[in-house]
């Protein structure tokens, strides 16, 4: 009897064994059959195989989760109504899934804030509220912020505490203070993505070319950094409308002593109060003193040196410019410091100093453009002093075109500026007819003055 029941046992094993292996072949034939459907969009011919396998053999392969995301995109863009509903709600359940059998590959931050995104772009159609699609952004940056990087997502997540605000259920240091933690990541990612650029920009720079990878690298750099300039933008628009001046210096006020020995609230009110422009207000200069007594660092000198210069004392406001120059050690914040104090100088005329600081941000931060147009800016404007005669004062336009075409060959958020900019100098530079009447085609012009450089007049051709 017990025989008859071990060889039953084995029988019925067997039978399973055959199933499953019946059933994995079968997955892996259809994943051979969708996979190519994907690849060349075919994507309702590749739904019901892709189906099959995610159902049965969840497990079996990374692309179930990848090609599955193309196919349910496909689906929800081209569906309404109820249909639509139903495959966003697959996606976002697939998504699940995927972190279930691949975790690993499933960063929370990410796969939520790409949740939540998809939640947000369809939240008529699953009637989600702007609380919970809120909540669920938070959640995911508290949670893993280091992988929630997606520019679209970052932006709908201030967004909705702007809205929230509105419909009065969050208040307006909350907004601040979203604004501060979403940009301060915004920060961060720009940072990378910059020194990542400028390994491959100092290889062109030395005429090494490129590999394919390498150049799809650079045009993947550039696009990201392009969308997080394009973000903050946005976020400071939405945040304009509530962060004028007479509300910043009404809630700094209120809040002050509640928080003059937080150095993390100092320097977020000081920050706010000198992008706004507020620095009129005695507030600002009691917020900077605060500041630097209880975490004295580069940017508690860079703001105490604003103080000094609005009330005109300029050499002791330069030495803590100096200070806070000296005083950064991230050389990626170091150029932005830099370009900061160039701006300072620059407004004040102090074009020879100004300069130096300018080329110093570029030295650390090459694919930064910004500081070339502000050097091009200042030669545009010293045209009429720095040349001894008419044709060589309007030469001094070729040396600002020229800083222009820097910034735009490495700067792709400014590109369309810096190329109105190359334009605009062009123009002012000496015209084919002149270069003919004086015949000096080839020949070098020294610029005297504080810019103290050379051009060659171009050839006509």
């Amino acid at each position: 009897m017990k025989f008859k029941i071990a060889i039953s046992l084995v029988f019925f094993l067997a039978i399973i064994n055959v199933s499953f292996a019946q059933k994995d072949l079968e997955c892996k034939t259809k994943l051979s059959l969708f996979h190519p459907d994907v690849k060349s969009k075919n994507f309702d011919r590749a739904y019901e195989h892709w189906k099959f396998v995610k159902d049965s053999c969840p497990e079996l392969s990374i692309a179930i989760y990848i090609d599955g995301e193309k196919i349910l995109k496909d689906k929800i863009k081209r569906a309404s109504g109820i249909d639509q509903k139903g495959f966003v709600e697959a996606l976002v359940e697939l998504w699940k899934t995927r972190e279930v059998y691949f975790p690993n590959r499933t960063p929370d931050g990410e796969y939520q804030a790409k949740t939540f995104q998809i939640m947000y772009n369809y939240k008529s159609v699953l009637k989600k509220s702007n609380d919970e699609l809120y909540n669920g952004f938070d959640k995911a940056f508290n949670t893993d912020k280091k992988t929630f990087t997606n520019p679209k997502s970052l932006y709908t997540y201030f967004s909705l505490v702007v809205t929230l605000n509105e419909e009065g259920k969050k208040t307006l240091k909350e907004v601040f203070d979203k604004y501060d933690d979403v940009n301060e990541k915004i920060e961060t990612e720009v940072k990378n993505y910059s020194i990542n650029l400028n390994k491959l920009i100092e290889k062109d720079d030395q005429n090494i070319v490129l590999t394919l990878k390498e150049k799809q690298r650079k045009a993947s750099y550039e696009s990201y950094l392009k969308n997080y300039s394009l973000i903050s933008e946005n976020m400071a628009k939405l945040l304009d409308k509530k962060a004028d001046c007479p509300n910043l210096i009404q809630l700094y006020n209120r809040d002050f002593q509640a928080h003059e020995n937080d150095s993390i609230w100092l320097k977020r009110a000081v920050s706010r109060m000198y992008y706004k422009e507020c620095t009129e207000d005695e507030l600002y200069e009691k917020l900077a003193i605060a500041y630097d007594k209880v975490a004295p660092s580069a940017d508690t000198k860079f703001f105490v040196a604003l103080v000094l210069l609005k009330k005109g004392k300029t050499k002791e406001a330069e030495k803590y410019l100096a200070q806070a120059y000296e005083l950064e050690t991230d050389s990626f914040k170091k150029s932005n410091l830099a370009y900061r104090i160039g701006l300072i100088l620059k407004k004040r005329k102090s074009y020879t100093k100004a300069r130096n600081y300018f080329r110093n941000a570029l030295k650390l931060n090459p694919s930064s453009g910004k500081p070339h147009l502000a050097i091009a800016d200042m030669y545009h404007d010293s045209a009429n002093n720095c040349g001894d005669i008419p044709f060589n004062k309007r030469a001094v336009y070729w040396l600002a075109a020229k800083e222009a075409r820097k910034a735009s060959k490495v700067d792709p958020t400014i590109r369309n500026d810096a190329n109105k900019f190359i334009k605009r100098y062009e123009a002012l530079a000496p015209s084919k007819e002149m270069i003919f009447i004086c015949g000096c085609s080839g020949q070098v012009i020294k610029i005297s003055c504080w810019i103290q450089s050379s051009i060659i007049v171009p050839e006509i051709k």
